[in-house]
């Protein structure tokens, strides 16, 4: 089967709802999501976004703030337009209907997170991206020129690669002509072939033992990219959220706001000493980075699995107003917030590196864009302060809309014939066996190994172990025929290995990339 329509996107959180919903006015939009419109990431975000919006505030404070957080690494250039375009963004939104928290005087109640100098954090009680989500899922389905292709699963960009033209990192002209997609509940798979594609896939937790993203963030977008020779950067900077509600059976893990700290909560170790203070001058409130490596050393020098996060002292109708969903959440796991500290430990929450792209979300392959988590704008640099992805979702999401319709406008590029999914010799394998255990052993690899402390000799053990996973998931994938876990399991060791690689090609501990053997004093 074949389908055409001039915008394809691949995902459906905020980036590819907020585009789709931009594009659809000047064309034809087919969305492709794994699951549903809901099950995105970006309905997991809690916090909220961060913008500019009244005095003592500044741009300028935001910029330094972003820039201070990325240590450096960041694009300043990105870093300016991103922030001086947020409050627009914002008021966007709202037109679209985002209801965010306001005072009794009608001024937008503003949180303040870790790495903030100021309180600039728009939210919605503590489920600001399902929110928004919602609101967008709104006007999508009832857009007559959206359609929306639920429980599908890009396996790869078509390129001229399928064409039989050899292509590799250094060829200058590669197209993308859209996707081949795997219909999950009838294995059938399908062609659609667009003028424009965009990738807004997220990110990829699922690679690690504990996170906060869905089980649907497995990296596809990355893997497809570079697959298709795009440019795939600054993977090594992977983000662990500092405080993920404690819990080995449960997956994802529960997110417990960093805006909980901003409403004063305080971490505490076993002994009940308040330990953040002798790890950074703003206490619970430092850098999420130095957070979570604070916590992963609390942890291994009491020998413990957690830490607690201590929120008594803060009011209950403040905990009920502002964060109903974790007082509901922690009462049901039998944690009053008033009367009991929460116990927490970091889990993998957000991949800072992504898809190469310029300021018009454009990667380095014709006619295919990347904006969201899987995207590497520049923004962030080393480490994302906190709140600063949603404000890259909804920017980003525009500046991709507006390339992408006055390219639209300019000029229809001839798509090629494209031949069928070549299935010819592949068998149906009954051993799921080999892939649940396969990607059991990632996610150790990935934890163990390449987790919030890294080193020379863990990252190569990983690189070594992982190479063998990649040749046998090969063998299999060419063998058999191609279903959801086989293609997701690619995609992950596919990641893992440009997150590996690159952490190895990182001569220095900077950022979100913390290595032993290239502490600050060393490093090169």
């Amino acid at each position: 089967m074949e389908i055409k329509t001039d915008f394809l996107v691949i995902g459906s959180g905020i980036t590819g709802l907020l585009y789709a919903l931009k594009v659809a006015k000047v064309g034809e939009v087919i969305i492709i999501t794994k699951s549903t419109l809901e099950d995105a990431t970006s309905s997991y975000a809690q916090g909220g976004i961060a913008a500019v919006m009244y005095s003592p505030d500044t741009y300028e404070k935001h910029i330094q703030d972003t820039l201070k957080a990325g240590a450096g690494l960041n694009d300043e250039r990105i870093v300016r337009l991103t922030i001086y375009e947020g409050s627009e963004r914002i008021k966007e939104l709202i037109e679209l209907g985002v209801s965010f928290d306001k005072n009794p005087d009608g001024t937008y109640n503003l949180a303040r997170e870790g790495g903030h100098s100021e309180q600039r954090i728009f939210h919605h009680k503590d489920n600001t991206g399902e929110a928004i989500m919602q609101t967008l899922i709104h006007h999508v389905k009832k857009h007559s020129n959206i359609q929306i292709f639920e429980n599908c699963l890009a396996i790869d960009l078509i390129t001229q690669h399928h064409l039989g033209v050899k292509v590799t990192r250094e060829t200058t002209n590669i197209e993308c002509f859209g996707a081949y997609v795997l219909n999950i509940n009838t294995n059938e798979i399908f062609k659609v072939l667009s003028q424009f594609t965009l990738l807004a896939t997220g990110g990829c937790g699922a690679l690690y033992q504990t996170t906060t993203n869905p089980q649907v963030a497995t990296g596809d977008g990355i893997a497809m990219a570079k697959r298709a020779c795009a440019y795939v950067e600054n993977m090594e900077f992977i983000q662990f959220h500092p405080t993920a509600f404690y819990d080995p059976s449960s997956q994802p893990s529960f997110l417990i706001t960093e805006a909980l700290r901003g409403a004063g909560a305080v971490l505490k170790n076993h002994d009940g000493e308040e330990f953040m203070s002798r790890y950074h001058p703003a206490g619970s409130l430092a850098p999420r980075d130095i957070v979570a490596r604070a916590i992963d050393h609390e942890m291994k020098i009491k020998g413990t699995d957690h830490v607690f996060l201590d929120a008594r002292h803060i009011s209950k109708k403040v905990l009920l107003d502002h964060f109903p969903n974790i007082y509901a959440f922690c009462l049901s796991k039998g944690i009053d917030m008033t009367r009991d500290m929460i116990p927490v430990a970091p889990a993998a929450h957000y991949q800072v590196g992504g898809v190469k792209t310029n300021e018009w979300a454009q990667t380095t392959i014709r006619y295919l864009f990347a904006a969201g988590e899987v995207a590497c704008t520049g923004l962030h640099g080393a480490n994302r302060l906190a709140s600063n992805s949603l404000l890259e979702t909804i920017v980003f999401g525009h500046r991709a809309a507006q390339k992408t319709i006055e390219l639209f406008k300019h000029s229809i590029h001839p798509i090629p014939s494209i031949p069928d999914w070549n299935a010819e010799g592949t068998i149906k394998s009954e051993e799921k066996i080999l892939i649940t255990q396969s990607k059991r052993e990632l996610q150790q690899i990935m934890s163990n190994y390449v987790g919030i402390v890294r080193s020379d000799l863990r990252l190569e053990r990983a690189l070594r172990r992982l190479k063998i996973l990649y040749e046998e998931t090969e063998d299999l994938y060419r063998r058999s025929v191609v279903n959801k876990d086989i293609v997701e399991l690619r995609n992950m060791i596919n990641t893992a290995y440009l997150i590996i690689t690159q952490a190895q090609a990182r001569k220095q501990s900077i950022g979100l990339h913390y290595n032993i053997d290239y502490l600050p004093s060393q490093a090169t």
